[in-house]
């Protein structure tokens, strides 16, 4: 009889009442909503944290007239106004063309040698073993509490010193010198990670000390020095300090050389508009471009 009402009894599914079943519709349902309440609010987020870029890029195509007349947003109402005049002038100012060169010139070095002595060193405090590691590890930490505007003076003597004051050189080795702790505290964080048994079987096939940080090391930490290299490129690129009191005043960074064009706005907005949106949107292209690796990194170094 027992196994006669067992083969007789209906499915478990079968005899689910409705209530359990529209239950488990509506929950589907308000998880769904909520998921498109969550894309929604991304996108506006989005969009509101990019306003201020899309309002720059539309004052950059506005007339100096129009811009006096009103807000960025009354180019809906006539947007057949929107001219490309201004770029023409900030390609014929000389200032700020040169400026961008000068940017790049100090912004390029001062990214790859933040990366290339902070891989080297981060690598040697991660897997090397020399006397007084830990302590001198301990000393580079200590330096990230160091603010910039405690150096100001000292370094400035000393680069009127050795000839460096007001040269690309001097900024370039001033950013480069800030940068390194963070860079050293990041890349060893990240490097000890990697498992010893990989770099003893690396060790075991011949490979040496250089063989094995370029071979192992590197590929493996690509996404937390690709994530560097955006922190340290947004860094110096937008810098405004160190340029102002170190870079050559014939030549200075773009951020230098437009707040010299802000003393004179009346008179040259026409250049200042579509010099600060080239500035703002050449960090925002390399943000974008490796948004991957930075993601990459960040989330090898959360889940570390």
């Amino acid at each position: 009889m027992t196994s006669l009402a067992r083969r007789t009894a209906p499915p478990a599914s079968r005899t689910a009442p409705p209530a359990s079943r529209t239950a488990s519709f509506v929950s589907r349902v308000a998880a769904g909503a909520a998921s498109g309440a969550v894309r929604v609010f991304l996108v506006l987020a989005g969009l509101f944290w990019l306003l201020p870029t899309i309002g720059l890029l539309v004052s950059s195509l506005r007339s100096s007239s129009d811009i006096a007349a009103g807000g960025w947003w009354q180019v809906f109402a006539a947007p057949a106004r929107l001219t490309t005049e201004n770029y023409a002038h900030l390609l014929a100012n000389e200032t700020i063309t040169g400026s961008l060169v000068s940017t790049v010139l100090i912004t390029v070095p001062a990214t790859l040698l933040v990366l290339a002595l902070g891989s080297f060193a981060g690598y040697a405090f991660a897997w090397l073993d020399f006397p007084g590691r830990d302590w001198w590890f301990l000393g580079v930490v200590a330096l990230l509490v160091v603010p910039v505007q405690v150096a100001l003076v000292p370094v400035s003597k000393l680069f009127g010193a050795v000839g460096l004051f007001e040269t690309t050189l001097g900024v370039v080795l001033f950013h480069t010198a800030f940068g390194l702790p963070f860079a050293i505290f990041l890349l060893r964080n990240f490097f000890a990670e990697i498992p010893r048994e990989l770099l003893e079987a690396a060790r075991l096939d011949g490979a040496g000390e250089i063989r094995l940080f370029t071979r192992v090391v590197l590929p493996l930490g690509g996404p937390a020095i690709a994530s560097l290299g955006i922190f340290q490129f947004l860094w110096v690129w937008n810098d405004m300090l160190i340029a102002l009191i170190f870079a050559d005043s014939q030549s200075p960074p773009i951020t230098v050389a437009l707040q010299q064009q802000v003393r004179q706005f009346g008179n040259n907005v026409d250049v200042l508009a579509p010099g600060a949106f080239v500035s703002m949107v050449v960090p925002l292209v390399v943000f974008f471009a490796f948004q991957r690796q930075f993601a990459s990194g960040v989330m090898a170094g959360a889940v570390k």
